[in-house]
């Protein structure tokens, strides 16, 4: 235990020098002199976007006396470690179908570490407020219950989630902002003097972002919202307005037309992207509300996204649903 402790506390100090470090950072630089954002990335994790009740005594930052405690304690590693052993050994029973799973945790990557932002272990990506939960008002609950309604009967494929349509990724991965979910959290970056090109994982999103250009018109709503981009310094910034409507109210931050998304890439070390974003929208919060997430460096690539290939889960749905109308004929 002695050595266990003087290991967390090596851990602390390193995590604390490693931050101080990268304020003197210099990143690679295109042909033009910008920071080279070019590459994959990801942004798996333990750490969500919101706060979860379980680290109210703990706050934003993890003690390193406590990091192996929550890590190993965790429910997404506690459930690779038992459910992988099914998998391997014997084909599943459908248990984990009672407890509300669609699969075990074989098909699962949800990553096994908290996120590290600028040398600091996070309990959630959002760091104000300082509860670490969304400042939904009572009018954007409203909007948000009415929006995972849609008016719509689930019984039909326009009432089906977007993710279960291969419209767009689930979570919210493809931003803004971009969240980390169960699985498919890579994300590769081409940049050019006039856009860059955020490719996600997920459903093979991707978000073309002019640097320098303007806002399309109003009518536009295209999928992950109008984005434009512009350096300041070495910083890149991105915003967003106009989310699609089928969009807009179940997307990890849901927008108004009046809403916003303010993103920053900053290159914070040869590893690692430091995102940061803002959301504000006089509907749906009290107040703006800020967060910050880690993107790693992978040499590991993404496959290619097959999102209903095998999949007979929307095929039954529907089927099943055609059934009852017919019985209630």
């Amino acid at each position: 235990m002695i050595m266990l402790k003087k290991l967390f506390t090596i851990v602390a100090i390193t995590l604390t020098t490693t931050a101080l470090a990268q304020s003197n950072y210099e990143p690679p630089r295109t042909a033009s002199g910008k920071p080279n954002l070019q590459g994959f990335w990801t942004n798996a994790s333990l750490t969500t976007m919101q706060r979860s009740d379980n680290y109210k005594d703990i706050g934003l930052i993890i003690p390193a006396e406590r990091l192996q405690e929550l890590t190993t304690n965790h429910h997404q590693n506690v459930r690779q470690a038992t459910d992988d052993n099914q998998v391997a050994g014997q084909l599943p029973d459908g248990k984990d179908l009672g407890r509300g799973r669609g699969y075990n945790a074989f098909w699962v990557d949800p990553g096994s570490k908290f996120g590290v932002v600028r040398g600091e272990v996070r309990t959630s990506w959002i760091t104000y407020p300082e509860n670490g939960r969304i400042p939904f008002s009572e009018e954007g609950m409203q909007l948000r219950r009415a929006g995972f309604s849609g008016g719509r009967s689930n019984d039909g494929p326009e009432g089906r989630a977007l993710g279960e349509r291969c419209l767009i990724g689930f979570g919210s991965t493809g931003g803004p902002p971009m969240n980390n979910v169960l699985y498919n959290n890579m994300y590769q970056i081409v940049q050019t003097d006039d856009y860059i090109m955020i490719m996600v994982e997920m459903v093979h999103d991707a978000r073309i972002i002019p640097i320098n250009g303007s806002h399309r018109p109003g009518e536009w709503e295209p999928w992950l919202g109008d984005s434009v981009a512009w350096w300041d310094g070495d910083t890149l910034v991105v915003e967003t307005i106009n989310l699609n409507p089928q969009q807009a109210p179940r997307n990890a931050a849901p927008l108004t037309a009046q809403g916003k998304v303010i993103e920053r890439f900053t290159r914070y070390s040869d590893e690692q992207i430091f995102y940061e974003f803002e959301v504000t929208d006089p509907a749906y919060y009290r107040e703006p509300w800020r967060g910050e997430i880690s993107f790693n460096a992978t040499d590991t690539k993404p496959y290619e996204y097959a999102c209903h290939e095998g999949n007979y889960g929307m095929i039954g749905i529907l089927a099943g649903a055609r059934r009852l109308e017919q019985l209630e004929q």
